[in-house]
């Protein structure tokens, strides 16, 4: 997964690596996606380890420890950059969608 491929987050990317600010295991992952988003966002088991996986491979996220046979992971330097980064793009499309939605007019109009 190229830096490229990350400019832009899915919903369920963003949410693992918001919820990986912490420690946790993959199933703790599923479970607090869905408490933080109400049950709006879901990740199943087969899109969460994949996910996993590729964050893994590019030093996105790390694997801390292994407890119970349960894998511990946590958001790196980069992760957590390119967590930032989308976290300021989405900002940038709520601002955008106020000025419109509000009545603004864009700068360069008249």
């Amino acid at each position: 997964m190229a830096r490229e491929q990350l400019k832009t987050l899915t919903e369920p990317m963003y949410y693992i690596l918001l919820t990986l600010t912490d420690p946790q295991h993959g199933y703790g992952i599923m479970q607090e996606v869905d408490r933080r988003t109400e049950g709006r966002v879901k990740i199943g088991a087969g899109t969460l380890y994949n996910l996993l996986s590729r964050f893994e491979e590019e030093n996105i996220i790390v694997q801390m420890a292994e407890e119970n046979r349960r894998k511990i992971y946590t958001i790196t330097d980069k992760g957590l950059d390119i967590l930032k980064d989308e976290y300021q793009r989405l900002k940038q499309l709520v601002s955008d969608g106020r000025d419109i939605l509000e009545g603004r007019r864009w700068p360069n109009e008249k």
